[in-house]
């Protein structure tokens, strides 16, 4: 640790802490699939969204979440896993749009630009799996693939 840069050392406290995010998303509507899917679709009723399409999402989405935050607290596809949580969020973004949720949407832009700056940072990887990050190592700097 002491040999990461202050960037370096950001990157990893915003990736863990994110993934921290998605995970416990996911890990507290697990246990209570059946009502928080339920919930998701009667908020979703009355809008252009047919239920068919907010069912599976609803069911789908603490798995998605879980999945995502294991990647990104081990730095495992550390890319592929913001991309997906860019993704992610900008689906659930536009689905929050058709309830005309505006602040829901405004508090979801912050996420969108979190993963902005996060996917513009990964060079700063570090303390991952993947280890996509440039390490100093006695002065020099090292490209690890």
């Amino acid at each position: 640790m002491k040999h990461w840069t202050d960037h370096q050392l950001a990157f990893v406290i915003a990736r863990i802490t994110i993934g921290i995010n998605f995970l416990l998303h996911g890990v507290v509507r697990l246990p209570k699939m059946e009502g928080f899917a339920s919930g998701l679709s009667k908020g979703f009723e009355g809008t252009m969204l047919p239920p068919a399409l907010v069912e599976p999402i609803a069911f789908g989405l603490p798995i998605v979440e879980l999945v995502l935050g294991i990647l990104l607290i081990i730095g495992f596809k550390t890319r592929l896993a913001a991309a997906l949580s860019f993704v992610l969020i900008t689906l659930l973004m536009a689905g929050t749009s058709f309830k005309e949720d505006w602040d829901l949407v405004g508090s979801q832009m912050i996420y969108v630009i979190f993963f902005f700056i996060f996917i513009k940072n990964l060079r700063h990887n570090t303390f991952a799996i993947d280890g996509t990050s440039k390490m100093v190592v006695d002065g020099f700097t090292n490209q690890q693939v």
